[in-house]
């Protein structure tokens, strides 16, 4: 309610050579200066907007004119995020992405060409639109897997635990030192076990990419063949796993605000129907 208070008293109007003018606010200032002059304005302005401000805030068609501005607000936020995800990945990412977009549009178009309901162009919209975010989730979490943080390798890695655990089986250093090099080659272990996980999940999210750009083009080819418009599902069984925040590096917090506009579609674990 606080937001149709806040927006009741900023309303504007236009006003010929002024452009848009908040009425409430410039009266509210009007009363306090002559407030100063005469104390009576005072409780004059907050009686007027005590009775104004609660009128206008309450009333539906305001209520949905605020609703309606604060929606198309956060698409625009949302969509300026979006396009700064977009901006990060490297050409060739950019460039399967439209390509997908692209595919995209012409489904919709041949859905358009046969004069589908409208219930179920809005779904299918959504069923892409879907699709499309996860593929674009699915890009981000390949561009920041594969950002080097050093130059250690699996096989650099192998090599380092070898010598140093030959070294702790040859050697009769002192029992502190025995403790620290163990200790090392425990460290070196894990690491060795995240370039592991790294390249196990880079595979499989290049499975899911593939995937969903052979789902969309069975979309598109049974659009084309089917007489009857269908409704497409954006239901989808991903290998990877995007749950985890980690994979998207800086960009965890766009893509968890963005997942409250996009993130209709099914994730790991649910069965794909389409």
């Amino acid at each position: 309610m606080w937001r149709y208070l806040k927006s009741a008293f900023l309303v504007s109007v236009d006003v010929p050579g002024l452009g848009r003018v908040p009425v409430n606010v410039l009266g509210a200032a009007a009363f306090t200066i002559l407030g100063f002059a005469q104390p009576a304005f005072w409780f004059l302005g907050m009686a007027i907007e005590a009775a104004v401000v609660p009128t206008l805030a309450f009333n539906p068609r305001f209520q949905k004119v605020v609703e309606a501005q604060s929606l198309q607000t956060d698409h625009a936020d949302a969509t300026q995020k979006r396009l700064a995800l977009v901006k990060i990945l490297e050409p060739d990412a950019r460039e399967h992405l439209s390509s997908l977009t692209d595919k995209c549009n012409r489904i919709l178009e041949v859905y358009q060409n046969q004069q589908a309901e409208g219930f179920v162009l809005d779904s299918n919209d959504q069923a892409l639109q879907s699709l499309q975010w996860v593929y674009l989730k699915l890009l981000v979490a390949r561009h920041h897997l594969r950002d080097p943080v050093n130059a250690d390798t699996d096989e650099s890695l192998a090599k380092k635990i070898k010598a140093l655990d030959d070294n702790l089986r040859a050697s009769d250093e002192s029992d502190s030192l025995r403790q620290s090099q163990m200790a090392t080659l425990s460290i070196l272990k894990k690491r060795q076990a995240n370039i592991r996980r790294k390249a196990q999940t880079l595979q499989e999210i290049e499975s899911d990419l593939t995937r969903i750009d052979n789902q969309v083009d069975l979309i598109l080819e049974n659009a084309t063949m089917q007489g009857k418009p269908q409704t497409i599902s954006a239901d989808i069984e991903l290998a990877s796993d995007l749950l985890g925040g980690s994979v998207f590096g800086e960009d965890e917090s766009a893509i968890s605000d963005l997942e409250q506009t996009y993130g209709s579609q099914k994730v790991k674990g649910q069965k794909e129907t389409a």
